[in-house]
């Protein structure tokens, strides 16, 4: 058989030359937190801009229409009581923000909220039956260090007692628990209405402020003990990220990787409990600002590695919370309707995103 062979030098140079990846380099960054280096330039620049604004909010709220002559006595003085305001807002954002992302991550739902587990209940019923057992004479001596402290203890054990109770056990499970915490909530909020239609008046007026979520309502005198809550249960959520990303895959898969699903879900709920306390002892019940700041920061961010939806989380709720803040009490001379202001926004995009999934 003759041989067909072509010459070596004849033979037609069919070899592909590789693609280049430069490209292919340039916009992926292997399995880190973001998919493509564009991605990671966003966040970056969105962070710049986030940390702009919050500081030309905090300037604003310091500064802004100060009635003495810079330099001062009085003008510092002026400026240090707006100080103390501006950080009363800066941890109702930390612990708001820090306490939603997180528990959402717990439970695997975007939805839901730590609200919904009765701390604002608890917070109104508590308030409620102190003036309706002691009068608003007597709530008066309760006022100062004390009475936030009270506040935070017994809204610390009622999370600790129904987390403990509902996730131990053979049939213990996240569903269940937050069914729980909302039958509790509801009944806590109906025993608070029924003690407020035996109030006086004048009780109901006193009562009314205590339970309107406003920045003034803070004490300064709270903020040595709210400062420290706040930063060591925001600083442990944000240390634990790793694990909190792994826990937001799911019980199988968090089992699988060698963590204790169980243990894990109960220290990030009992810290998520203390950072809920916090805010509401504070300032009072903020339902939706959690929710709203949560939903933007996982839209803004693009990622979801905790270490990086932390800070956009917090960034956000400050210029939310410090801009609304500052505009409706130096445009609008009404800074005690920011909740109700926050309250409106973010129902509204709660529902949305409701009526977007067509599903809790």
């Amino acid at each position: 058989m003759p041989d067909t062979t072509l010459p070596e030098k004849t033979k037609p140079d069919t070899a592909v030359e590789p693609a280049p990846t430069t490209a292919v380099k340039t916009e992926h960054t292997g399995s880190g937190a973001f998919a493509t280096a564009r991605q990671q330039r966003r966040y970056w620049i969105l962070v710049g801009a986030l940390v702009l604004l919050s500081v030309v909010v905090a300037v604003g709220i310091v500064t802004w229409n100060n009635p003495v002559p810079f330099g001062t006595a009085g003008f510092w003085r002026i400026t240090q009581m707006r100080a103390t305001n501006l950080v009363v807002i800066a941890i109702v954002v930390v612990c708001q923000a820090v306490a939603t992302v997180s528990f959402q991550s717990a439970t695997n739902n975007r939805i839901i909220t730590p609200s919904i587990m009765g701390f604002e209940a608890l917070y109104v019923a508590i308030q409620t039956a102190a003036i309706f057992f002691l009068g608003a004479v007597g709530v008066t001596t309760l006022q100062g260090v004390p009475q936030f402290a009270l506040m935070l203890v017994l809204m610390i054990g009622f999370s600790l007692v129904l987390y403990g109770w509902l996730l131990s056990g053979k049939y213990g499970n996240m569903q269940v628990m937050l069914l729980v915490g909302i039958v509790l909530g509801g009944g806590l909020g109906s025993v608070a209405t029924f003690m407020q239609r035996m109030l006086t008046p004048s009780e109901f007026d006193i009562l009314t402020a205590k339970l309107f979520g406003s920045v003034s309502n803070a004490d300064a005198s709270y903020l040595p003990l709210a400062i420290p809550l706040c930063i060591a249960s925001a600083g442990t959520l944000w240390w634990r990220s790793r694990r909190l990303d792994i826990v937001a895959l799911g019980k199988d898969m968090t089992t699988n990787l060698g963590l204790n699903h169980r243990r894990e879900i109960l220290l990030i709920l009992f810290l998520v409990s203390v950072l809920m306390a916090t805010t509401t002892a504070l300032v009072g019940p903020m339902t939706f600002l959690g929710f709203l700041v949560a939903t933007l920061a996982y839209q803004f961010a693009a990622t979801h590695d905790h270490r990086f939806v932390f800070p956009v989380a917090i960034l956000t709720g400050f210029v939310i919370l410090g801009g609304a803040y500052f505009v409706l009490k130096n445009i609008f001379y009404a800074e005690g309707a920011v909740s109700i202001i926050i309250e409106a926004v973010g129902g509204s995009v709660f529902l949305y995103v409701i009526l977007r999934k067509g599903r809790l």
